[in-house]
């Protein structure tokens, strides 16, 4: 996935060379380690990195010195008080890294520019009926320069690439979202990080947005506090993610997770049709729809995503169908896998989130668990944020994280 494309129509701009942005396959793993290590914990001692390694203090030395050369770690004030030389902690220096995120959603696209320790500094946000590729690839050029204004030359040598995040086959959704069939159908022959590499002068990344939203969390959310987590997205459509023994698990074909083709639960004894899949039931569409029946402009839910304001009945109609589905979806989930954690986030507000949570604990109730082991139910911390910051986070995963070996081992 680290192939770049620079168009001869493309800007260009320093820093895609640089040794501290720029390692696809090039920075060792016990670099990526320490890294990671800093990451996850806060700042770290170099006595603490030798013993949490395993490597001699000789190395970490020599580790430690060159991520802070260049420009990757900051070193802190001496921790005295102790016998000996005073400890001095590494933590992860902010400017060390930039890198941009990109999330094409059913109905609205985002552009975030994040630093390394996951700030967002700048973000762009458009709603529209339905994605179109020029679209799509409009919004970021004009984006990108957008984002880049006011930031320093420094910076700008910092940025590590950027990361698509966006549902895979978008042309299969277009009577879910309303899209006509044969505009939609233009995304089946586009290759979405060869179009943005047209335009952008940085390596482009490209993830299912779930998939990528739990790579954020995993990242910069709560998910580190976690050693193995199904991770569920509630946006246009409902999907998820995996982490297993503190690492992402994106699966053979990166769609490990993916909730939203669960069957739902069975339908009432002589109806007719498919089985529904969860996506059919516990998605926002689902509510858009319900909001379009009684004649309600469903905009606000695209638009503004922390702040719905007061849906009303129609609300409550919609988490108690998603708690319930939710409920038996997550049990049949956790029969396979055995997590200990269930988080869930998305793209609404967080009272809408906390709502889910409950009701669907109730509803977890009603479901039979026998045989299975305890788990619990928490909530994301990112939030509508979240699949943004999965596609920023790519560019860092891909050079300064372990995960590298699991989501780009293919793609190198």
């Amino acid at each position: 996935m680290a192939t770049r494309a620079v168009s001869q129509q493309s800007k260009s701009y320093p820093g895609a060379a640089s040794r501290g942005t720029n390692q696809s396959g090039v920075r060792l793993y016990n670099e990526r380690l320490v890294l990671s290590l800093i990451r996850s914990n806060g700042a770290l001692p170099k006595a603490d990195l030798a013993r949490m390694t395993g490597l001699s203090p000789q190395t970490i030395s020599i580790i430690t010195n060159q991520l802070d050369a260049d420009g990757l770690l900051l070193k802190g004030n001496p921790l005295r008080g102790k016998v000996g030389q005073p400890l001095v902690p590494y933590s992860l220096n902010p400017e060390g890294a930039l890198s941009f995120g990109l999330k094409i959603g059913r109905r609205s696209v985002d552009l975030y520019l994040i630093n390394f320790t996951g700030k967002v500094l700048k973000l762009l946000h458009k709603t529209y009926p339905y994605p179109t590729p020029d679209g799509i690839k409009e919004f970021a050029r004009t984006g990108i320069d957008a984002l880049l204004d006011g930031i320093s030359p420094a910076l700008r040598g910092r940025i590590a690439g950027l990361g698509i995040a966006a549902p895979y086959e978008m042309w299969t959704w277009h009577e879910e979202i309303g899209a006509p069939k044969s505009e939609i159908d233009a995304w089946r022959d586009v290759d979405m990080r060869a179009m943005i590499a047209e335009i952008c002068s940085w390596p482009v990344y490209f993830a299912n947005d779930i998939t990528a939203a739990c790579a954020a969390e995993l990242m910069f959310g709560a998910g580190d506090e976690y050693i193995d987590y199904l991770y569920i997205f509630i946006g246009s459509f409902i999907g998820g993610g995996l982490v297993l023994n503190g690492h992402l698990f994106p699966g053979r074909t990166q769609n490990a997770g993916a909730l939203g083709s669960m069957p739902a639960q069975s339908p009432p004894a002589g109806a007719s049709g498919r089985t529904p899949q969860l996506m059919n039931v516990a998605s926002i569409y689902v509510l858009e729809r319900k909001l379009l029946a009684q004649g309600r402009n469903p905009d606000v839910l695209w638009q503004s995503p922390d702040d719905w304001g007061d849906l009303g009945p129609v609300l409550d109609e919609w988490i108690d169908e998603v708690a319930r589905s939710l409920a038996f979806s997550i049990v049949a989930a956790i029969a396979v896998i055995d997590v200990e954690t269930v988080v869930l986030d998305g793209a609404f507000p967080t009272h809408v989130r906390s709502r889910i949570i409950e009701q669907t604990e109730r509803a977890l109730a009603d479901v039979n668990r026998q045989g299975l082991s305890r788990f619990r139910l928490v909530a994301g911390s990112i939030g509508n944020a979240a699949r943004a910051m999965g596609g920023a986070s790519l560019p860092l995963l891909a050079n300064f994280t372990q995960d590298r070996e699991v989501l780009f081992k293919d793609n190198a």
